[in-house]
């Protein structure tokens, strides 16, 4: 019978070591899993909002290029209408200061054609009297023949 009191040891041991496992030692390793399960369900968590961060900054990030590309086209696009704007005012501009110089070549040009025509007046008025005083051999008066050289000139 010793057997049976062996045993009987042996399965009163086995339950208070079960119980005592239950009661002090399966509750902190339980504990530890639970707060491991939750730090690593947190950590999923986190990850997957990160994700949907990240494709949110991305959805974003390409946005903002979008629209800085088309403010870009729109600034350069605005450039070369300023450019265009520039270049004709630049033509206009030019073609005024050209007919200027022109009209005042063309003016220049008619002031000097009535200079030379009375100095050739003029000319033609001396060689008419030198002539004339060759023909009379006599000297004429240029003091006295006033009228009649004036009305020479008016002639020619």
């Amino acid at each position: 019978m010793y057997l049976n009191a062996t045993l009987l040891a042996q399965i009163t041991v086995f339950i208070i070591l079960a119980l005592f496992t239950a009661k002090f030692v399966w509750p902190p390793i339980v504990r530890a899993l639970d707060e491991r399960a939750a730090k690593i369900s947190e950590g999923l968590a986190d990850a997957e909002r990160g994700r949907q961060s990240l494709a949110l900054s991305a959805q974003h990030a390409a946005e903002a290029v979008r629209e800085g590309k088309e403010k870009a086209a729109g600034v350069i696009a605005q450039a070369e209408r300023r450019a265009e704007q520039i270049i004709e005012k630049a033509k206009a501009d030019a073609r005024l200061e050209a007919e200027r110089v022109i009209a005042a070549a063309h003016a220049e040009i008619e002031q000097e054609e009535a200079r030379m025509r009375d100095a050739l007046r003029d000319r033609v008025a001396d060689l008419a009297v030198a002539g004339a005083e060759k023909i009379l051999r006599r000297e004429v008066d240029a003091g006295a023949h006033a009228d009649m050289l004036a009305a020479i000139k008016q002639e020619l």
